[in-house]
């Protein structure tokens, strides 16, 4: 149980210090881009996004409890929330 307290804080708070700005180097692949493909990028739709998905995650953490089909059915909801995030990230957070 406290684990599941520490991850789901580190989530909480690795997701509100992305959405406000200070946290683009947490954020896979934006910062190792280079200065061409960061400016490919709508900064403030991926923060949304990313932000919004630790966010979400955060109280699933306290959701999971030691029974399987519960276990599966929390690990399908990410999996699921985790692709739409994928997809939006390479077409809405794009600058055209």
């Amino acid at each position: 149980m406290v684990i599941q307290i520490i991850i789901a804080l580190l989530l909480f708070v690795s997701g509100v210090v992305v959405l406000t700005g200070k946290g683009d180097k947490l954020i896979a692949g934006y910062n190792t881009a280079s200065k061409e493909e960061r400016e490919k990028v709508n900064i403030k739709r991926l923060r949304l996004l990313t932000g919004g998905l630790l966010i979400v995650m955060a109280p699933l953490c306290f959701i999971l409890n030691n029974n399987v089909n519960s276990g599966l059915t929390i690990t399908g909801i990410v999996v699921v929330l985790t692709l739409i995030v994928v997809i939006l990230a390479n077409t809405w957070a794009m600058k055209k």
